[in-house]
């Protein structure tokens, strides 16, 4: 077997953001090689023969494409990724032992620790390949499922796409459950005419270079508060049907750069308001829909990001985003027994996406998994020059969020929570204490603490949309507005009649809001900024008398919220990660079969050590269920 070409480089690059501002990401930089379709699987390692006969893997280059560390730690040949081309460094190695001076070269996979390479050393390789031949099921696919059935040649990008959108056309806007109250998900606006386009393109990509990002290929639904180039943004308001921009969100053009399928944009409640999910979006003026719970139809599924929670959870795309300002990706998610990440303020450019609070919105990942929650913000990470709080970032991001997704990371780890944050709720008091126990069982110390005067002004801070939107809506209104749409303020808004009918009170009161008054909340000595300030510090130093990791707390109730737990991450500007633990029981006498989440907030920046304890937790409770009434097609 001839040797592959190793050399590779991952550095950073400016790109343009859609309003033509420098975005600092990662290059991705691939290497011509075979395509990872000729992957080799464990049965065909049995001897060294076979294993030399392979064809050279393609190299990877891109951060994007960086694995958990099961499937990194035995790389030999330095790409990030165990391929064939590590079989044949192995294969060629068999019988060496720690007295050969090129042992440090292959030691890595000396899996079995005996200090010579064996052939089961070669086979346990071979398992740490993303590659499998065997049936591919799309509902509940991980990223990690499609990347090595794609990599396999049992499907393909444009296969998946596909048969999401057949899952969208069969499901979204159909009563599946005939129960009292059942009604339709309409959980998707639109559906993306060039998404077949953009699938077979990854899969070209995939065939002459491998799987270059572990995103290639893999469908997503966007809030559609997200522009793209490619589908009208609507906000979730009918006023703004026409919406169509001529660039992407920056966060979108990250996704598209790590090879992702941008497939529909989900519904949500009318510009990111509130909880329920009520939109206009292509609705007769003066009327609305509401998006619904796939696990009960006759409950909301949340918001404002409810629409994409309910796309997900149904397995109507690989991957979902949603926006945050006070809980809109982590209510959904816990509705809707969802991983969800809302970032650190700064961790991720708002530009071209239509603000709610700016000192308070930042946009995530909704996920079926704590996996691809992970890979898919390693995708929208970067300084943004038209985002300016994203300076921050620079040198607190990890080259791969994925490389914290360890089962064991809870043990050793001091994890608190306020007492008086897990509320009386008879389903979300039983599933904390076990989710407590779990904790325990992983090896965490978990500390109660009382909460204290200042510690309950941040939970009591309320949230920037009354103060903040229109004046917010303005600077998204002068760049990004389709220069046709007629709407064009918050005044306009009303003047369409084309919105919601019960935010007419809403829109009026935040159109009252004067710039005196805007500035006196939001503006650099306002009362609002300083307020988020004071909770960083707060919150931050509670942490570190305690010599705490993170803090925990249930998300929300059964259909619910839980006090303000929501305002905790928003109102300091720190991540919170949020994982399902259970569901609700007959005999918690609330709603059965309702999700309830479990949250972990850490630091400023320090996305990773919270996403490596939602995985841990994850890991030893497996408590998401896939919704019943949304079941493969066929």
């Amino acid at each position: 077997m001839t040797a592959t070409d190793h050399s590779r480089t991952t550095d950073a690059t400016s790109t343009r953001t859609p309003g033509g501002t420098p975005v600092t990401r990662r290059r991705r930089t691939t290497v011509a090689g075979a395509a990872l379709l000729a992957l080799v699987g464990t049965a065909v390692v049995a001897t060294p023969s076979l294993v030399a006969s392979a064809a050279p893997a393609a190299l990877d280059a891109s951060p994007a494409a960086m694995l958990a560390p099961y499937y990194t730690a035995l790389d030999l040949t330095g790409d990030d990724q165990v391929t064939t081309a590590d079989l044949t460094v192995l294969s060629d190695h068999l019988g060496a032992t720690t007295a050969d001076a090129d042992w440090s070269a292959v030691s890595a996979a000396d899996t079995d620790r005996d200090g010579t390479i064996t052939l089961p050393d070669v086979a346990g390789l071979s398992q740490r390949i993303v590659y499998d031949d065997g049936p591919f099921t799309l509902v509940e696919a991980s990223t990690l499922d499609m990347q090595a059935a794609m990599n396999a040649g049992v499907t393909t990008s444009a296969e998946i796409t596909q048969d999401y959108l057949d899952r969208i056309a069969a499901y979204d806007r159909t009563t599946t459950d005939t129960g009292t109250g059942g009604r339709p998900l309409n959980s998707i606006v639109t559906t993306n005419a060039a998404a077949l386009t953009a699938a077979k393109a990854a899969d070209a990509e995939r065939a002459a270079h491998g799987m270059t990002s572990m995103l290639l290929g893999v469908p997503i639904a966007l809030k559609d508060n997200y522009d793209t180039k490619d589908m009208p943004t609507t906000g979730g308001c009918g006023c703004w049907d026409d919406n169509q921009t001529t660039t992407d969100a920056a966060m979108v053009a990250g996704l598209r750069d790590a090879g992702a399928v941008v497939l529909a944009k989900a519904s949500l409640d009318e510009f990111a308001f509130g909880f329920v999910s009520e939109f206009s979006s292509n609705q007769p003026a003066g009327s609305s829909l509401l998006v619904a719970s796939p696990y009960v139809t006759s409950q909301t599924a949340g918001g404002s990001s409810g629409g994409t929670g309910a796309a997900i959870a149904a397995n109507l795309a690989g991957i979902g985003f949603g926006t945050d300002t006070g809980g809109s990706i982590r209510v959904p998610s816990s509705y809707n027994q969802l991983v969800g990440i809302r970032p650190t303020v700064g961790l991720a450019s708002r530009d071209g996406i239509i603000p709610l609070a700016l000192s308070q919105d930042t946009g995530g990942p909704l996920a079926r998994s704590v996996t691809d929650a992970a890979v898919a913000l390693d995708a929208v990470t970067g300084i943004d020059a038209a985002d300016p709080v994203t300076q921050g970032q620079a040198g607190k991001v990890p080259t791969s969020y994925t490389q914290f997704l360890d089962p064991t990371a809870l043990q050793g780890k001091r994890i608190g929570y306020v007492t008086s944050m897990v509320g009386t709720n008879r389903t979300t008091a039983r599933l904390f204490a076990e989710a407590r126990a779990t904790l325990e069982a992983q090896g965490a110390t978990v500390v109660p603490i009382t909460a204290t005067p200042e510690f309950n002004r941040v939970l009591s801070e309320g949230s920037g949309s009354t103060n903040e939107f229109k004046h917010d809506l303005d600077q998204y209104v002068a760049k990004h507005l389709d220069p046709d749409v007629t709407a064009r303020s918050l005044q306009g808004i009303l003047d369409s009649g084309e919105y919601v009918p019960s935010r007419k009170g809403t829109y009026q009161q935040r159109n009252a809001i004067t710039e005196a008054q805007y500035q006196a909340w939001a503006g650099p000595e306002g009362s609002h900024t300083t307020q988020i300030a004071t909770g960083k510090q707060v919150v931050t130093g509670m942490m570190d008398a305690q010599d705490l990791d993170a803090l925990v707390y249930p998300s929300g109730t059964p259909y619910g919220t839980q006090g303000t737990n929501m305002r905790l991450s928003p109102n300091t500007g720190m991540p919170a990660v949020t994982v399902p633990m259970g569901q609700a029981t007959a005999a918690d006498a609330t709603i059965t079969g309702a999700g309830v989440n479990l949250e972990f907030l850490g630091r400023s920046y320090d996305e990773g050590t919270v996403i490596g304890l939602g995985y841990g937790f994850e890991q030893a409770t497996h408590a998401r269920t896939s919704p019943a009434l949304y079941p493969a097609l066929g």
